[in-house]
């Protein structure tokens, strides 16, 4: 199968996507900080279906914790929105566009280095 030919992708939409993600990098750090129940819970073990379900007591996320999940994602969306309908997709088609979405969602990581 030949490649695609490779593009040259505008600056705006690689530093949307850089952007992207480090919120998400971000948000998944702090959903991993945060206790498991937005609101405070009591608890729980459930051991009757398939695979025990244990959750310990939950104080709850604080009105300053909800702020910065919803700040966050509200950021994702828009930066989904704004990489997902950017101009640039308007020339490629196709399974090349595939292709090309995935370089672009690879394109901040380090080339591969070169063999022997």
């Amino acid at each position: 199968m030949p490649e695609s030919p490779p593009h040259e992708f505008p600056a705006d939409l690689l530093a949307a996507q850089e952007e992207l993600h480090q919120v998400r990098s971000e948000l998944h750090a702090l959903l991993r900080r945060l206790p498991w129940c937005v609101e405070p819970h009591d608890g729980f073990s459930d051991d009757h279906g398939w695979r025990k379900l244990e959750r310990p007591a939950s104080p709850g996320w604080t009105p300053d914790e909800q702020a910065e999940v919803e700040k966050l994602r509200a950021r994702e969306r828009e930066l989904a929105v704004f990489v997902t309908c950017h101009r640039f997709w308007e020339q490629v088609s196709g399974p090349e566009a595939v292709d090309t979405r995935m370089r672009l969602k690879h394109a901040h990581e380090a080339p591969p280095p070169e063999g022997p």
